[in-house]
């Protein structure tokens, strides 16, 4: 939806400068770009992203003028971190725990996607750039997890670049490539170092252009209707959902303190506190929680198909629930974008949120029975979600009737709270007795 700036330059110098460099008129455009009139604070987890990045590049770029890259001297880099360099412990947890807010904010953003229909026609580019973000993530924080090589970061390591091997023909040559030689060693501390530097930037670019193209289409609402008078049904970004945006970030930071002040290991591994033992297997190896469904799923598939291993299946699986979402918006061929008006949808996408849940439950606990069995339950389910019933529920639900407008259901909303029985509204008011 394009959107033509109101800018006019003053002064010769803004003139000179609106020529050559239209900086000012860049953020003229975006501040002033016209977005739908009701959308919820479901949709200010965008803004709180954009901050989670800045975070994590700032703190990261300091890390990285401390840290020592190699097997002798990483573990202990760290430690100096956090014991010498002044504010280091708060700057390497900001950057630890930023990394989980990261994943918080970016699977609400994804689940109200879902739920809003946000990867249908016409923004499936903005979806799959999203998807390729959320790809670049996990590959960030994973490479991240192995630098301070304790022994959860060393292991882990180990575990899953070791499932490379399973693929047919490539897979020990892309093994021996991540690991920069034949086991998880100094080599493989280098390569994940400089990628887990860069790699951050690159999502940078890749947000640039997932705004670029949000601001092509404009952004979706929680109706699922088009814009249809730009006057009645939208706002200016600024004030409106500036303010908004804020407000949520505020609320969000103050849980993101709330972690780094007062639990900053809650949501870390003891074990990552030894420093890395090769001749010491953890217990338990588990990832960062963020990807505990993900190793649910990896771990469930404990029988082979044909001349498909068990371990061969488990990496199409965990890497097949990533390719999915790539294809969601060619899979759900419903008319109606939003869930609010298709209650069959809604039920199941619930469930679908609940078992993810569940399998990110399943991820921390041990690979035996029943967790084993439940696995593949949950995984099942997942597949059969995107495949199946989203598939079916777009020609046979029946969706309930949609509002003409963004404006007529902004109007429906406030005639049904001025509707409110004046016995609610004055709940609070004493009756005199009889």
């Amino acid at each position: 939806m394009s959107h033509e700036s109101t800018y006019v330059p003053n002064s010769g110098f803004e003139r000179w400068l609106d020529k050559r460099l239209p900086l000012i008129r860049f953020g003229d455009d975006f501040m002033g770009f016209p977005t739908p009139k009701n959308l919820n604070y479901w949709y200010t987890f965008g803004g709180i992203l954009t901050l989670c990045l800045m975070i994590q590049i700032i703190t990261g770029v300091i890390l990285a003028m401390h840290y020592t890259a190699h097997e002798d001297y990483a573990f202990w880099s760290v430690e100096h971190i956090m014991r010498d360099v002044n504010f280091g412990h708060i700057i390497r947890y900001a950057h630890s725990n930023g990394a989980s807010m990261f994943f918080i904010a970016v699977y609400m953003h994804m689940f109200r996607g879902l739920y809003y229909g946000s990867y249908k026609e016409p923004r499936e580019v903005i979806w799959i750039l999203g998807v390729v973000i959320f790809l670049l993530m996990m590959g960030t924080a994973f490479m991240g997890y192995v630098l301070p090589w304790g022994q959860m970061s060393f292991w882990g390591a180990t575990v899953i670049t070791s499932l490379f091997g399973a693929i047919p023909v490539v897979g020990e040559s892309i093994k021996t490539l991540l690991w920069g030689g034949y086991s998880v060693d100094n080599p493989t501390l280098n390569r994940f170092y400089a990628l887990h530097y860069l790699l951050p930037f690159l999502i940078a670019g890749v947000v640039v252009l997932h705004i670029w193209a949000l601001h092509v289409p404009g952004n979706t609402n929680p109706t699922g209707v088009e814009i249809k008078n730009v006057k009645k049904d939208t706002v200016p970004f600024h004030p409106y959902y500036t303010v908004k945006d804020g407000f949520a970030v505020v609320l969000f930071l103050m849980l993101f303190a709330a972690f780094l002040f007062f639990m900053p290991n809650s949501l870390g591994h003891p074990d990552n506190y030894i420093e890395a033992n090769p001749l010491v297997t953890p217990a338990h190896i588990v990832p960062e929680w963020y990807f505990l469904p993900f190793y649910a799923m990896l771990r469930a598939i404990t029988f082979d198909v044909f001349f498909i291993t068990s371990k061969l299946g488990g990496v199409l699986v965990m890497f097949g629930s990533i390719i999915i979402l790539f294809v969601l918006p060619w899979l759900d061929r419903s008319k109606v974008r939003s869930m609010r008006y298709r209650p069959w949808a809604k039920m199941w996408f619930f469930i679908f949120v609940v078992n993810a849940i569940f399998l990110g439950w399943l991820g921390g606990k041990p690979a035996e029975q029943p967790y084993i069995l439940l696995a593949q339950i949950g995984t099942l389910y997942y597949f059969a979600y995107f495949l199946v019933i989203l598939p079916v529920l777009s020609i046979v639900e029946t969706p309930k009737p949609l509002p003409k407008s963004i404006s007529e259901d902004v109007l429906a909303k406030k005639k049904a709270r001025m509707k409110k029985p004046a016995a609610e509204l004055s709940g609070g008011i004493a009756q005199p007795a009889e």
